[in-house]
């Protein structure tokens, strides 16, 4: 049997720097591939904002129509979101309202036969947004409604 010496093996060091080549391009593939998949995944859903062209009304007596209440939906660089999902409560969770923003981000609605809260003068209005790609939005105390 041959002796081989450590130092003396030209076999494996002629064939070393193709395997370092080789094996260098397959990991850059590889790591280009798992970055490519992380920047397309959005890992922090944005935030909603909501506007109102009213923040309080009277209504007359304990039942009443509201006015009509224009909602506008905006992201975080005060973009309008279409297609949301809105939900409206009345200020005694009684009556409720819903529908979908329309391509600029509004929502116009009508509480029909709305009251407030037995005993009370006053209560709010509350609202919800959903929509996919963002954090639900809930204002239990987004309109204040006051009774004259």
């Amino acid at each position: 049997m041959k002796e081989r010496s450590f130092f003396r093996d030209d076999g494996a060091a002629l064939g070393l720097p193709i395997r370092m080549v080789v094996l260098t391009i397959v990991g850059l593939a590889g790591l280009t591939m798992i970055l490519s998949a992380l920047a397309g995944i959005h890992t922090t859903p944005g935030v909603l904002y909501l506007i109102s062209n009213t923040t309080s009304f009277s209504m007359s007596g304990t039942t009443d129509d509201s006015p009509y209440i224009q909602l506008t939906v905006l992201n975080s660089e005060d973009e309008p979101v279409p297609g949301a999902s809105v939900v409206i409560w009345s200020p005694d969770h009684r009556t409720a309202k819903a529908g979908t923003t329309d391509s600029f981000g509004e929502f116009i609605f009508q509480l029909e036969n709305m009251s407030l809260p037995t005993g009370k003068s006053e209560g709010y209005i509350a609202v919800k947004v959903i929509q996919e790609g963002y954090l639900d939005l809930e204002e239990q105390y987004f309109i204040k409604v006051r009774s004259t």
